[in-house]
């Protein structure tokens, strides 16, 4: 079975506030600051329903990413991605969007759960403006952790001027996985560009896990990336994921596949064509008790 664990879904770019969730946009020069209604003008890709969907033909199942920032003024609405994964509830799995900063975030977990029926959330501590052991953010953690909802941790994604790079570093969760072993934590995007830290995370704490979205369409980023998780034996950690819709499930398995390539012809060290198939058909559902 093949589980695309990262994809992205929105109306509208402008539900994304001042932040945009995968790669980097060629930006126009800005404008002095003082001028400026909004951040400067993106290309973005679309990412409604529709376009979503006829993504998914290449895997056995798909994790679709709500998310809200208050800081960054971005809600991409989780009864608009419960509404859509309810439609295709075979092979859909909505995750909410959780702002820890937000009063009453711990209760909306639960509603997340019970009403519109989410299986896990998605947080960014960078760019929701909190520390990741922030009390606020304990008490959203103590209640995924009660009603078995994983997290998926955005530790980058694309930062904007506003964004917090010292509440991004993978290592800040450490006490958090500590306090909630029972919590299933995916870091995103294998945490770059912290990916050493997020490797030590993956070797010490059993449901800490990462998955493998925006690295790659960087092949030489990622050829390291994985290269040290198979050499610090934690690839069995990681997830596949597409980072849709920046790119795609088909383009990123062929990617995923190629990685080796770059190796040819010289003595650098390569990682197991069954490692990475491991990535590719891993048993995400299992992993993170969305069975």
């Amino acid at each position: 079975m093949i589980v695309d664990c990262h994809t992205h879904i929105w109306q509208t770019p402008e539900q994304l506030g001042q932040m945009d969730l995968g790669e980097m946009r060629q930006l126009r020069p800005r404008a002095p600051r003082h001028t400026m209604a909004k951040s400067a003008w993106r290309s973005i890709p679309a990412a409604d329903s529709e376009h979503h969907w006829a993504q998914t033909a290449a895997v056995d199942k798909s994790i679709v990413l709500g998310f809200k920032s208050r800081y960054l003024r971005a809600e991409i609405p989780n009864r608009y991605v419960a509404e859509y994964v309810s439609r295709y509830p075979q092979k859909l799995i909505g995750f909410a969007g959780i702002d820890p900063t937000e009063p009453g975030a711990a209760e909306e977990v639960k509603i997340a759960k019970e009403d519109l029926r989410l299986r896990g959330i998605t947080l960014s501590p960078a760019n929701q403006d909190f520390h990741p052991s922030d009390s606020r953010a304990m008490r959203v953690y103590e209640e995924a952790e009660r009603l078995s909802m994983p997290i998926v941790v955005h530790p980058s994604g694309q930062f904007t001027e506003e964004s917090k790079l010292e509440y991004g570093r993978p290592y800040l969760l450490d006490e958090v996985a500590r306090t909630f072993p029972k919590l299933r934590l995916i870091i995103a995007q294998l945490g770059q560009p912290w990916v050493d830290e997020t490797i030590c995370l993956l070797g010490k704490h059993p449901n800490v896990f990462a998955d493998v979205s925006g690295l790659l369409s960087r092949a030489w980023q990622a050829y390291n990336a994985l290269v040290n998780c198979y050499q610090a034996g934690v690839i069995d950690k990681l997830l596949f994921g597409s980072d849709f819709p920046y790119t795609n499930a088909e383009e990123c398995i062929e990617s995923l596949y190629s990685i080796n390539q770059l190796a040819q012809g010289t003595n650098l060290p390569v990682v197991p064509r069954e490692a990475l198939r491991g990535i590719v058909e891993r048993d995400a559902i299992g992993l993170l008790g969305l069975g």
